[in-house]
């Protein structure tokens, strides 16, 4: 029979789960929860394979050719639990995003606009980087659209320029959540297609004069 004990540790953990508003790490959650890490992480893969599609019946539920516990494909559920931006949070899944952005932006205006996706990803391939250099990248200002995207919590401040006393700007761990990523190393390399990147010392020179 199944372990009434491991039974209520699994569903406290969901429980705690369904209410993170970011993604949160194994040692937060057991420590939350006053389990090990380990028994955290295992009840983390479990739930994770469970809401994928994949159970395990327990010995009294059904005995197999396989033995009497063995693994079931079932159908996935319209959310799945993510290891993103070092923690873990529940997601709708991916590929109903068309679906549920439809649903929660009917009536608004919440997705970037096309200079806001650009400065985003300028910022996130030459970080820690300030205005006048993502300016001279893009050729245009971008003042309104950095604070928008400051606003928006996708970008912060991280620091100042020693020689210029400019402030630089990086990427948060909400861009990463996003993104679906575990940190900026996990981005494309595009960076050697980005516009404007040969000679961008003389431009960044040139704005500083």
């Amino acid at each position: 029979m199944t372990d009434p004990i491991a039974g209520r540790e699994r569903a406290a953990l969901e429980a705690v789960l369904m209410v993170l508003d970011e993604p949160t790490s194994a040692t937060d959650l057991a420590a939350g929860l006053n389990l090990t890490v380990p028994a955290v992480e295992a009840l983390l893969l479990d739930l994770q394979r469970d809401y994928d599609g994949y159970t395990v019946k327990a010995p009294d539920m059904e005995t197999g050719s396989n033995g009497p516990e063995h693994e079931v494909a079932s159908s996935p559920r319209g959310f799945e639990l993510r290891n993103v931006a070092g923690g873990w949070r529940i997601y709708s899944r991916a590929e109903f995003a068309d679906v549920v952005g439809s649903f929660v932006l009917e009536g608004q205006t919440a997705r970037l606009t096309q200079a806001a996706l650009e400065t985003l990803a300028v910022i996130a391939y030459r970080q820690p980087v300030s205005r006048a250099r993502v300016s001279a990248i893009r050729g245009v200002n971008v003042d309104s659209v950095v604070r928008t995207l400051t606003q928006r919590g996708l970008i912060e401040d991280a620091g100042t320029d020693p020689e210029s006393g400019a402030v630089l700007y990086r990427t948060t761990s909400y861009f990463l959540e996003r993104m679906g990523i575990g940190s900026v190393a996990e981005l494309p390399h595009l960076s050697p297609h980005l516009p404007g990147l040969e000679g961008i010392e003389e431009f960044y020179d040139a704005g500083r004069m």
